[in-house]
């Protein structure tokens, strides 16, 4: 697969809302506070008010659903949705739950991404797939997400 530096992402996250026990998992709601993204293309701001809602499956493995928004440094507005999972041993995922800062090559994070922007100079997006590449910090999400060619 080849692939090009789309951006660096890091998301300030708030802390989760969890519904234990639902009958597929628990559900964890968290919400996205602001942030910063920057690459060679676009970079700016991630504007409050977006929220990666999760499942966490019997299996340990966390599934994703990413909605939220970005305004770039030139005042546009686009729209990502991004799905994908976190995994990994059960002693590592205790430390990420507990806050801890766990460097992301110690687990599984992944996300596809796909985006919605206005006609004009960042039309671009609309018409490509990224991968991201995830650590969970206590209080952010930090994603090198890279195009996919």
């Amino acid at each position: 697969m080849q692939s090009r530096p789309l951006f660096r992402l890091r998301a300030q996250v708030a802390t989760p809302q969890v519904a234990a026990a639902a009958p597929y998992g628990d559900r964890r709601f968290i919400p996205v506070t602001g942030g910063t993204f920057e690459g060679e293309r676009l970079a700016g701001r991630l504007l409050a008010g977006g929220a990666d809602c999760q499942l966490i499956r019997a299996d340990g493995v966390a599934d994703l659903d990413v909605r939220v928004t970005f305004e770039t440094s030139d005042g546009v507005i686009f729209y990502m949705k991004g799905l994908g999972m976190r995994h990994g041993p059960p002693d590592v995922m205790a430390r990420i739950a507990a806050g801890e800062h766990v460097p992301g090559r110690e687990y599984y994070f992944r996300e596809a991404m796909f985006f919605e922007a206005p006609k004009g100079p960042y039309a671009w997006l609309n018409r490509l797939i990224a991968i991201g590449i995830g650590e969970r910090g206590p209080d952010f999400v930090q994603l090198d997400v890279f195009e996919v060619l």
